[in-house]
């Protein structure tokens, strides 16, 4: 996934008003696994399973614990700070998505070729921002670019991911520690 944030605050990009989401929780995996939404978005993490969750954030995008709720109930985040947030249930520790809080309507996610486009892209200068998952934070950093694009050119942005290296996702709870791995689950 890439994104645009203009360097010239005053380069007219109209940002998509924030909106009203949904995390699904269902058959211990959330859906869909990532979730591209306006900064100011509502998100609900409905729980359409018979069992309990526990979901939580305690990453660079929004922090927050819902706590313990059981099957059918739904929670509400409103999602006001810009960033990744790695989401994660405390309970099921093969539970994991993530939400983009977006400034900006200037973003793509890759296709099934790994092939990126930005659309619609007015003429100025912009930074690039580049989230693949699996990276850490220092190679997503290494990967910022700022970016021109021209009056009269083309107005998308197309980029490349196929050699973008992908290291393996791991977490903690929510205490930092690692997860309790029971040899076989009650639920």
């Amino acid at each position: 996934m890439v994104w645009l944030n203009p360097v010239d605050k005053r380069l007219e990009v109209h940002s998509a008003s924030p909106g009203h989401f949904t995390l699904l929780q269902k058959n211990r995996t959330f859906l869909p696994h990532v979730l591209v939404i306006p900064l100011g978005s509502v998100v609900s993490f409905p729980n359409a399973d018979p069992f309990f969750h526990n979901v939580f954030s305690l990453f660079n995008g929004k922090r927050f614990d819902l706590g313990l709720y059981e099957a059918g109930a739904s929670k509400e985040v409103v999602f006001s700070r810009e960033g990744v947030s790695y989401i994660f249930c405390d309970i099921h520790p093969e539970m994991s998505a993530v939400i983009l809080t977006l400034s900006t309507p200037l973003y793509g996610i890759a296709d099934s070729f790994e092939k990126v486009s930005v659309r619609n892209v007015p003429a100025g200068e912009y930074t690039l921002h580049v989230w693949v998952e699996g990276l850490t934070q220092q190679a997503l950093d290494g990967m910022v670019r700022r970016v021109q694009v021209r009056a009269g050119a083309s107005d998308s942005i197309t980029l490349d991911a196929t050699n973008a290296l992908r290291e393996p996702a791991q977490h903690l709870n929510k205490f930092g520690q690692p997860y309790d791995r029971p040899a076989s689950a009650p639920y």
